[in-house]
This record gives structure tokens, sequence and C-alpha cells, in this order.
């Protein structure tokens, strides 16, 4: 088995795969650790994954901040907080979130995939899918100068937003709306608490959270139009934006960039397939729609543990991996995340505009208890079912 990519939807993948008995080599292109334009949030059920995985304890002593819930401000000031344990009927997995660098996250599930018996090399990236017929058989690898084939059973694409598995597949899709995202490492911002904050603007939103050690994960995902704007002169761009909202350009008046600003998009993708005859997709290769909820990691976790089962299963007793085996991986997934991909986009939509965000802010801001059930259920510890309810979906309508 070979996965393609190193992240956290990667690592999953081939660890699980790996204890499942599986002979499995993972590639990335990068060098760890590396810097990784994300929000680094992980929602309390991903350190479910994370304890699977063996790193929930490495992780959180290596100075991940702990997030109690979340914020969210519209663009006149109203707001509201909701909390991961305000709803007695919920019993999250853990009471809080966490913000760590990816550079933390990615090396130590790196690690964890290696104990698992992952043969891991770093810097080697895909030049190409191997085929026979309809089927992938291998993928050529390049390191350097030097192409490598390597025959596999089953091929993995776990390499992010612009995967190159899904776009040699033929199955990648660019969907809608249109959007990039730039991530910033902020030190000097005033007054950050135990909630991410969401700060909403018209046609755009930014997160802030603590990361530790002063500094402070800012994550703004704009219009693709800015795309030349923000080319010319990307820090002036995210400053102007910051500036542009009265608490955060009073929070951030004082504030440095502590590395450069990364940007990364555009939004939203979705394969339209996630399995082939040898092939599989995980994690933003297999779909991303938009950041706001902060779905990404615990996704990528979640998906590499459905895939890896899938996996065993197909190829259990000298089977293969036909896309009709590497089935119920389809499956699985749609029971897992299929309320969420409602929840994403309902609140994705609404983010960018501000006289929803105002009502939406004040709504919850009167409806006791809500506030901890929206935040909850965009933590994933409680049902999306749950706020599918008039009264929980009036805080969008009246």
């Amino acid at each position: 088995m070979l996965v393609i990519g190193g992240g956290p939807a990667g690592t999953s993948t081939a660890a699980l795969a790996a204890r499942a008995g599986l002979r499995v080599l993972l590639v990335d292109r990068a060098v760890f650790p590396r810097e990784k334009p994300c929000a680094e949030y992980l929602s309390p059920e991903a350190s479910r994954d994370l304890e699977d995985l063996g790193v929930r304890d490495e992780i959180e002593a290596a100075g991940a901040e702990r997030l109690a819930g979340m914020r969210i401000v519209s663009d006149d000031g109203a707001e509201v907080t909701g909390r991961f344990v305000g709803d007695p009927r919920f019993t999250p997995y853990l009471p809080y979130g966490l913000a760590v660098r990816r550079t933390v996250l990615d090396t130590a599930l790196l690690r964890a995939a290696a104990r698992a018996g992952v043969e891991v090399r770093e810097g080697v990236a895909l030049d190409g899918l191997l085929r026979a017929g309809r089927w992938v058989t291998g993928a050529v690898l390049r390191s350097g100068d030097t192409l490598t084939p390597v025959q596999a059973r089953v091929v993995v694409g776990a390499d992010g937003l612009n995967s190159k598995v899904a776009s040699a597949l033929g199955v990648a899709r660019r969907g809608r709306p249109h959007r990039l995202a730039l991530v910033a490492h902020l030190s000097g911002v005033q007054r950050l608490g135990d909630c991410g904050e969401m700060f909403c603007g018209a046609g755009w939103y930014v997160g802030v959270a603590a990361l530790g050690g002063g500094v402070a994960n800012a994550a703004m995902v704009v219009p693709f139009a800015d795309g030349p704007a923000i080319a010319r002169d990307t820090e002036g761009y995210f400053r102007s934006r910051l500036a542009s909202l009265p608490e955060l350009a009073e929070r951030t008046a004082h504030a440095e960039f502590v590395r450069p600003v990364m940007v990364t998009g555009p939004f939203a993708r979705r394969a339209r397939r996630v399995v082939a005859d040898g092939a599989l997709l995980v994690g933003d290769a297999a779909d991303f729609y938009d950041p706001f909820t902060g779905e990404g990691v615990f996704a990528a976790l979640r998906g590499g543990r459905l895939a890896a089962r899938a996996i065993a299963d197909a190829l259990a007793g000298g089977g293969t991996a036909s896309r009709r085996r590497l089935a119920p991986y389809v499956a699985a997934r749609r029971r897992a995340f299929r309320d969420k991909w409602l929840l994403e986009r309902i609140v994705g939509l609404a983010a960018t505009r501000p006289a929803v965000m105002r009502r939406f802010t004040r709504r919850l801001g009167r409806r006791a208890g809500v506030a901890d059930l929206w935040v909850g259920a965009a933590g994933d510890t409680v049902p999306v079912r749950a706020l599918l309810t008039p009264r929980h979906l009036a805080a969008f309508l009246w």
C-alpha cells in the first residue's frame, strides 16, 4: 500500500493500515517539521483519534493550547460565545479543543506512523500514477532528479487541497464559493482568551486563537478576486483587513508577524469520486468546502480511520482494492460526515454575509444554550441533527 501525503489524513490512514497488518509506504514531498497554512485547530472529538494514534499526550505536552469554545463577532460588534460543555445532554470526549502548530502535530503523527511499522520517506514527491488498463497499480516517485516506479496494491491520495492523485485520477473538481485563505502567526495580539474567536466582515472572515508562547494563529478567508492584491503585498493586505474591524484593529495594533503569511486555496473542492480501482482519496484530497467550522484536521484523522478499515477489509484474504470492494468507504464517509457537510455549507455561506451574521449572533445571544449547541455541533461534540429544529434554525431566520 502506498500513501501519498504525510499530513493527518495520510499518517492516520497509514498507521492504522499498518496496525491491521498491511505493508505501507508513506511519502511526502516535504521534509518535516514543515510549516502548513492551516487554522491549526482541532475539535474536541479529534482528540479521540489522537488518543487512538498514541500522540495526544505528546501534543499537549508540546504546548498545545486548550480551547473551551468559540466566540463569534459580527461586523457591527454583536457577539456570542458558545462552549463545548454547555449542554448537559451531550458529553464531549474532552471538554476542550486544541490549538496546536502543524509543525508539532504533523511531526508527532509521522513518528506515530513509523512506530506502527510504516516506511516513511520524506522529500519524495508523486510524479505520476502507474496503470494497467483502468487499474491503478502504483506510482512513479520523484526524489531530486531520480524517478522510481513503485508497485502497490492500493494508492491512497492524501495530498491535500490541490491533490495530484485526484487530478491524475480525473476526479478533481472545483466548486463554489471561490475563496483564498491567508494564515499568519502573530505575536503581541492583546486579550487572547480560552476560546477561539471568529470575526466576520463583509465577504470575508478571520479566526484568531492562541498557539502558546505569546503567539496567535490568525486565519483569514477572503474572496478569490483579491488574489492580485494579495500577491502585490501579502502582509500589507493582511494588516489592512485586520484594521477594518475596530476590535481587531485595537488588539493587533502592535502585533508582529513571526513568520511569512502563508496563502492557500482556492476553495471549494470535492472529488467526483473518492474511490477507483486500486486507489482511494482521503482528507482534503477528497473534499474541502470552507474552513469556518474548523473541520479539516478532524475530518482528516477520522477519514483516515475509515479508509484504513476499508482498505484492510478489501485486501483481506488476497482480495483486491477494486472500486466495488472499496465501496464501504464511500458509505462510511457519508454516514460519518453527511450532517457536517450540511452544517459547513450553512455556516460557510452565512459567514461572509453581514446581515445574516448580525442576526445570527444577536439571536443566539438571546437563546440560552443554543449557542453552545451550535458551537458543539461545529466542534463535533453535538449531533448536527440536534440543531435541525425550528427553534434552533430560527437563529438564522428571525
